[in-house]
């Protein structure tokens, strides 16, 4: 963990961070997160029959806008050239709910961790929204960065 925090200047102001002098690299990351609701309420995405549609299939859709919008979303955040977003979501009845990946790659300055956590995060409320006429209650949680790796700090696996 860093002494200092990168958003702020020497006078407390925030700012973007210049990446000009970092080297372009590869670079991953990977976020999850769940969507726990009901058996009952599972069981309208397993079978098909949400009534606004495909649940998982347009989650994935979601997700994969929501890593290409992340910089008009979190003010400091860079703009990057996204070179592939993927999203796993798989019903899990132990849950009971959906378990969400979502990994961002990119070659540039600055990596992707940002990407990957809003691509889940937007996975999740879309879950949510498609879901919501069934169940009001579910619950939205375990958002977290698992992988990243690529630039000066290296790998991480949390």
């Amino acid at each position: 963990m860093t002494d200092r925090l990168s958003h702020f200047d020497g006078a407390g102001q925030a700012h973007m961070v210049d990446v000009s002098d970092k080297a372009v690299t590869d670079r991953i990351a990977t976020a999850e997160a769940w969507v726990k609701m009901a058996p009952e309420t599972l069981a309208h995405v397993t079978a098909g029959t949400a009534k606004k549609g495909d649940v998982l299939g347009i989650a994935r859709i979601a997700g994969i806008q929501g890593a290409k919008k992340t910089s008009d979303l979190i003010p400091l955040c860079h703009p990057l050239p996204i070179t592939k977003v993927a999203l796993d979501l798989v019903p899990d009845d132990t849950l009971p709910g959906v378990r969400i990946s979502a990994t961002v790659k990119t070659t540039g300055q600055t990596g992707v961790e940002m990407e990957a956590l809003t691509a889940a995060s937007t996975a999740a409320l879309t879950i949510y929204d498609m879901l919501k006429a069934v169940q009001k209650d579910m619950d939205i949680g375990g958002l977290r960065v698992t992988l990243k790796d690529g630039g000066k700090s290296g790998r991480f696996e949390g």
